[in-house]
């Protein structure tokens, strides 16, 4: 027996070319008409919202491999990211992806190079370390390595600043405290909400309530398991897997007070959140 071929696929420009065309033609219509298309529209998607919040639920509970891997499709990440069921990147994640693809050349070559701050809206600074310090090709490696990953992985990023490397002048006073390292900007972490980022092995979850942010170990102290996925209202955190609830402004268990979240050190200076890296991960 012949197998029928496989239908034809269509891409996210066809699928969003179609909506824009009917778009178009309910704009022609009475405002009567088009509220109740709208209602219609919401009504439809509130019913695949709903649909997708259960699927993702279930397959994350067997398969988070696989889910991880859907979501590389550029369709259905544009229609969970739609109903906000996925989060973007965070600048500060795409950053370190963005060193973290030119590192190993870098380091191939005795150098690396690494964040020193961001400058909100467009300039990041980074500074060129090791052999790449001092290199007469560094300007090259710069602009041709480091600004090209930056730019790709974050296109609002305009300009790109080497910060030289300042040695640390002998001095009797009492040394700095140790494991302190710049995790991201205020802004970068939503106001009741929550940024997941990990840094040296550590996993982080960082939650702001205005100018105070607090930092714990992204992990329920349940079962350990990620809860940055979880739902966050009113600043509570609900544990995706297990339904535990935990006061974002504390840490504190709502669902069971002996096992509250774990905290990092946490310092803000200059809109920008330095986080010190104790041994919890």
């Amino acid at each position: 027996m012949v197998q029928a071929p496989p239908p034809p696929t269509r891409t996210l420009s066809d699928l969003v070319e179609d909506i824009q065309r009917y778009t178009a033609i309910v704009e022609q219509w009475d405002p009567q008409q088009q509220q109740v298309v709208l209602q219609l529209k919401q009504a439809i998607e509130a019913l695949h919202k709903e649909a997708l919040t259960r699927l993702i639920r279930s397959v994350k509970q067997e398969a988070m491999g696989a889910l991880r891997n859907a979501t590389q499709d550029e369709i259905v990440y544009g229609l969970l990211r739609y109903h906000e069921l996925v989060k973007a990147p965070s600048l500060q994640q795409r950053l370190q992806q963005a060193l973290d693809e030119v590192r190993p050349g870098l380091q191939g070559h005795q150098g690396d190079v690494e964040l020193v701050s961001i400058r909100l809206p467009d300039t990041v600074e980074v500074r060129l370390v090791g052999a790449c310090s001092h290199c007469p090709a560094s300007q090259l490696t710069l602009s041709e390595a480091v600004e090209t990953a930056i730019k790709r992985h974050c296109p609002e990023i305009e300009h790109v600043v080497e910060v030289a490397y300042q040695p640390v002048a002998l001095s009797t006073e009492a040394p700095p405290e140790p494991n302190w390292r710049l995790v991201t900007s205020l802004a970068e972490i939503p106001e009741q909400g929550v940024l997941d980022l990990k840094l040296e092995g550590h996993k982080l979850l960082l939650s702001r309530q205005g100018g105070t942010v607090q930092c714990f170990r992204n992990a329920c102290s349940h079962l350990g398991v990620p809860i940055d996925s979880g739902e966050c209202e009113h600043g509570i955190l609900t544990c995706p897997y297990h339904g535990f609830q935990f006061e974002l402004k504390t840490g504190n268990c709502l669902t069971a007070p002996a096992v509250p979240l774990q905290p990092y050190p946490v310092r803000v200076s200059n809109g920008q959140v330095f986080v010190q890296l104790i041994g919890l991960d």
